[in-house]
């Protein structure tokens, strides 16, 4: 007899067998037990879960001989099922038999009873492949099937199937079958065939199942095959180019503390002992999504199916870096995953990843950074501002001799001077000259006269203080660039300032005038009006309130009551109807004293 692979030899034929489906096996025993089966029954889930394994043991059960909710695998039902010659079961595979025409020959099958049992049991395997025609074809013979008839159907993509064919079946969804589950069972099994496995191989192989127990078996008579009656590690990287996932961690942790050298190494490692590059990208992509599930979530157990080991690695290597660290070291490693993609060279690919995520220990969170500077501003007082000087007074300060010559100040040295200007002195520089306009020319060029007994330090204050006045912005010299400012960062803000009557500035507060309410409405809110303060503080550097008024409705005095009665004369309803009448246009409003 030829050689059954472990995946045949150990399917489960009973429900006590069905590994990690509790729910579902839990309902069907109780369905069988008080005579509520449905007719139809559909089972979805990702591959090597149990679907046709489980359609298969409710076939046995429905015609079992012994009548119990489990199959009893010694009445001749259960038997012939189990050779698989069964006449009233009928597997078909969908993917093959997918055409009207077949289910038109199934429903000339099923109109005939059984032949040997009490029903007729229609399994269709990956039911998703069916044609449309095929599916429509089977609708009414779903809804009103004949009473010797059980449909059963398996599939990995349920949301293919038409929803008309789901409302008429009862619907299970498979889970993936958990890490530990998975793992017992490997265990057993190797323990059936008299093989010794390390726990640690175990890990790696039940890791790389994902859920499915086909893939686990698969894997373990691959292995079995090579190692004999021990199977260790290094056996699996020799046949499988698994690799162990504490590999993952020593990689993660060499690319979080900067230790390029040591990455570049495993990395090598890996590659010389035959591991594929882009699976080991992926392995590398799925441990750091561990690290950043444990250091966000409460119970990361409920998230990570993995091993404890593997859990209190990840905890620890975790807590050791901050979020926004480990989020930057997941985002490089996703994009250089689609990179190798499409790359002809992956491992170029990957060691470039390397040399960007060597960086990212480096990263310092933004609230830091800004406790730092708060605390570093704490320590300073802000500087007076220096005193001002004419060019005049300037030059007159010292002797002058007839081997004095122009000196301009280095650039080095006026950054200096401006730096702590710009920053600190500016908001709190007040010129009591008036502002100048935007289209005065420029003021001429100037040369300081400097002697030898003039000191260096005196060239930086002067420039200091001449630059803190042209630092310093008002309302009515700078309110077009304002409006640039605030429709970089809200354009209707900036067109509803726009519209104005008049801005002012009193008594450190802004003055924004409409002539009627509909012209500001959004910008009365309080929301929005603290959103322009701030615009307004940040753009003048100084301490700004922000008042909203609109003509008639605020403080305004008497010089606004002649524009308020043109106002009102202008949209009298009267004048509107009368404009209206005749076509005509309002080309003139008088409200002084002659015209009255």
């Amino acid at each position: 007899m030829s050689y059954r692979v472990l995946a045949r030899k150990w399917r489960p034929q009973t429900f006590t067998d069905i590994v990690g489906q509790e729910p579902v096996v839990r309902t069907l025993q109780n369905a069988l037990r008080r005579n509520r089966v449905a007719h139809a029954l559909i089972f979805s889930g990702v591959r090597g879960v149990g679907k046709t394994t489980i359609a298969r043991i409710m076939a046995k059960a429905i015609n079992c001989h012994n009548q119990a909710e489990a199959p009893c695998d010694h009445c001749p039902s259960c038997l012939s099922i189990i050779k698989g010659n069964a006449l009233d079961l009928h597997e078909i595979d969908g993917a093959s038999n997918r055409g009207i025409q077949e289910i038109r020959d199934l429903k000339e099958n099923i109109r005939f009873m059984p032949a040997q049992e009490r029903f007729k049991v229609i399994i269709i395997d990956e039911v998703h492949m069916l044609t449309t025609e095929a599916f429509n074809a089977l609708l009414k013979t779903l809804e009103e099937p004949p009473e010797h008839v059980f449909f059963m159907f398996a599939t990995t993509e349920i949301h293919k199937v038409p929803v008309t064919i789901l409302s008429r079946c009862q619907r299970y969804e498979l889970k993936r079958v958990p890490f530990k589950a998975l793992f017992e069972f490997f265990a057993s099994i190797a323990s059936r065939e008299g093989v010794t496995i390390t726990p640690s191989a175990l890990d790696i192989i039940a890791s790389e199942a994902d859920g499915s127990v086909r893939d686990g078996l698969s894997l373990l008579d691959q292995i079995f095959a090579f190692g004999g009656n021990t199977v260790t590690e290094e056996d699996l990287r020799l046949v499988l180019g698994l690799v162990d996932r504490r590999v993952f961690a020593t990689m993660a942790s060499s690319l979080l503390g900067g230790d390029l050298a040591g990455a570049l190494a495993l990395l090598n490692d890996t590659y010389t002992q035959g591991m594929d590059l882009k699976r080991f990208a992926q392995g590398l992509l799925f441990f750091c999504r561990s690290l950043l599930i444990a250091k966000t979530s409460k119970d990361p157990s409920a998230i990570l199916d993995i091993s404890g080991q593997e859990m209190a690695l990840v905890q620890q290597l975790a807590a050791a870096y901050p979020l926004e660290t480990l989020s930057n070291l997941f985002t490089l490693v996703l994009k250089g995953m689609e990179e190798m993609q499409y790359a002809a060279h992956p491992r170029m690919v990957i060691e470039l990843l390397f040399v960007k995520a060597v960086q990212t220990g480096s990263v310092v969170p933004v609230t830091a950074i800004l406790s730092r500077l708060d605390a570093l501003l704490a320590g300073y007082p802000l500087p007076v501002p220096a005193p001002r000087f004419s060019i005049g007074e300037i030059a007159g300060q010292g002797p002058l001799s007839d081997t004095s010559a122009a000196v301009t100040p280095a650039p080095a040295r006026a950054a200096i001077a401006l730096q702590p200007v710009q920053q600190l002195s500016s908001p709190l520089a007040k010129s009591s000259e008036p502002p100048q306009k935007k289209t005065a020319p420029p003021p001429p060029t100037k040369t300081i006269d400097v002697s030898e007994d003039t000191e260096d330090h005196d060239l930086p204050s002067v420039v200091t203080a001449h630059v803190s006045q042209r630092l310093v912005r008002t309302v009515d010299r700078d309110w077009d660039d304002f409006l640039a400012h605030v429709r970089e960062r809200k354009k209707w803000m900036a067109v509803t300032l726009g519209q104005a009557e008049r801005v002012t500035e009193d008594a450190g507060t802004l003055i924004v005038r409409y002539d009627e309410s509909a012209e500001c409405h959004m910008l009365q809110e309080v929301a929005n009006r603290k959103l322009l303060t701030e615009f307004a503080q940040d753009f003048f550097q100084k301490e700004l309130g922000v008042r909203i008024e609109v003509a008639g409705k605020a403080t305004s005095d008497e010089l606004d009551q002649p524009q308020e009665d043109r106002r009102a004369l202008s949209n009298d309803p009267r004048v509107q109807i009368a404009v209206e009448i005749f076509g005509g246009q309002v080309t003139g409003i008088r409200t002084g004293p002659r015209s009255r």
